[in-house]
């Protein structure tokens, strides 16, 4: 059995979101219970030159959903970027999350060498469709993921690999 495009990108991107919603819920949780703000907890970083829990979150949805567009051949559907609290991100992942569902199988098979082309702050990245799923993509919504819940883990919420990845 052959894996299609749809099924290498869509329920992978979908099921990191739902796990990334997870993982705030349980670090909102937390910070409530120290009585940290959401201001606080959103702005905290790894170290002082990664950006903060909040822009990891925004990326991951970014990435996301602008793969599966342009896997699709559309323009991405843009969000702002002006998040400043816990609800604020939920509705940020569920809106990502619905604009995903609105994606065929049929839109994005057969998109191995569509051409893609990203604005990097390096200038323009060009990808082949199949490259930039598993070569760009998948490894930056992981990453994003992986350091929101590093963030929220050495902030003292009780997080385990099974938070991270969800029901199999």
């Amino acid at each position: 059995m052959t894996l299609s495009m749809y099924q290498a990108c869509v329920p992978v991107v979908l099921r990191a979101l739902t796990n990334l919603t997870h993982v705030l819920k349980k670090g909102e949780a937390h910070a409530k219970s120290k009585g940290v703000t959401d201001e606080v907890i959103l702005q905290t970083r790894l170290i002082p030159d990664m950006l903060p829990l909040v822009r990891q979150v925004q990326i991951a949805t970014d990435t996301s959903k602008n793969a599966v567009a342009r896997l699709a051949g559309v323009d991405p559907l843009v969000f702002e970027d002006t998040e400043t609290t816990f609800e604020q991100l939920y509705a940020r992942i569920e809106r990502a999350v619905e604009y995903i569902k609105t994606f065929t199988p049929e839109q994005i098979d057969g998109s191995e060498t569509r051409p893609v082309t990203i604005k990097t702050r390096k200038g323009d990245q060009k990808f082949e469709g199949e490259a930039y799923l598993l070569h760009f993509v998948l490894p930056n919504v992981f990453f994003h993921c992986t350091t929101a819940y590093a963030i929220l883990r050495t902030s003292g919420t009780e997080l385990g690999k099974s938070d991270y990845l969800g029901n199999a």
